[in-house]
């Protein structure tokens, strides 16, 4: 399991919960390494300003992160993590590798909100 403070999908059964039961989730698939570590930092970050938004993390390693891993949006990423972002079930937006808060809350502000 990722050490961090977010919501944690472990499955690709919780996967699909999440994203039919919340109108917008932002997912970082990843490992606790130095490309992962700082968008964690800034998923927690933005937490409280963004209450409409769930933020989860999943295991890049786990079969069933398949589910982002062969999404073809993300089909042609090189870096890890694999950032997905979903509005109303549908994924609408996907990033790969090292993102600032400022980054992510531009990703929120244009696609979730």
């Amino acid at each position: 399991m990722l050490h961090t403070n977010l919501k944690h999908v472990l499955s690709s059964a919780e996967h699909e919960k999440l994203i039919s039961e919340n109108e917008n989730v932002m997912i970082c698939c990843g490992r606790m390494g130095p490309m992962c570590i700082p968008v964690y930092a800034a998923m927690t970050e933005l937490e409280d300003e963004y209450k409409q938004v769930v933020f989860a993390d999943m295991e890049f390693d786990i079969p069933d992160a398949a589910v982002i891993r062969n999404a073809p949006e993300c089909r042609n990423f090189m870096g890890l993590p694999f950032v997905v972002y979903y509005k109303n079930g549908k994924l609408v937006h996907a990033t790969s590798s090292i993102q600032n808060k400022e980054q992510i809350g531009k990703i929120l502000n244009d696609k979730l909100l």
